[in-house]
């Protein structure tokens, strides 16, 4: 009985926090699973618009766990030190595609939703949290550093009806050549 109304609580929750965001149909995280590249980025916060001229696309693994949580490597390319990597867990939800991080830059947990994915070729992820203001991103991730223009724009377009700027949609430019490192 907990159970069936800790699921009715969140379905509600999700609602109430995403509105209409609703994850890929079906989604199967083991197909979901491996190299992401991280090729386009919707964000229209006020700290973000310092760093816009310097991102680049990032690279990430994605790796089920048993429990089926899934741990993300990025790295990315910081010019005074070189190629880092972070790892973020996203924690499972009751509803498939729908997972929780903890956001080490603003120092609390996040939702993330997979809105859209052919597994194969790219994925769009819209990221949510509200505190003091809402805190929204969509991002666009490939299986390749080079997506076909219908796939950017489709981005594009998806961006824009949840509200964000022209101005606020980038799709960054590759990283340097040893980010990540040989052999990851």
């Amino acid at each position: 009985m907990k159970f069936i109304l800790a699921t009715i609580a969140l379905a509600v929750l999700l609602r109430d926090t995403f509105g209409d965001i609703q994850p890929q149909k079906n989604f199967d995280i083991k197909k979901f699973a491996g190299k992401w590249y991280r090729v386009g980025l919707a964000d229209d916060s006020s700290s973000f618009a310092l760093f816009r001229n310097r991102l680049t696309i990032n690279m990430g693994i994605v790796e089920p766990k048993d429990n089926g949580d899934v741990n993300m490597t990025m790295w990315k390319m910081i010019r005074s030190t070189g190629c880092k990597s972070r790892m973020f867990t996203y924690m499972k939800n009751a509803v498939p595609g729908v997972f929780t991080y903890f956001s080490t830059r603003h120092n609390i947990m996040k939702d993330v939703t997979i809105v859209e994915t052919n597994y194969t070729e790219y994925a769009l992820l819209f990221k949510y949290k509200k505190f003091n203001r809402e805190y929204t991103q969509v991002s666009l991730y490939g299986r390749t550093q080079t997506l076909r223009s219908e796939l950017i724009e489709k981005f594009k377009k998806y961006a824009m009806q949840q509200g964000f700027p022209e101005r606020s949609i980038l799709t960054p430019s590759p990283p340097a050549d040893n980010c990540p490192p040989s052999g990851q």
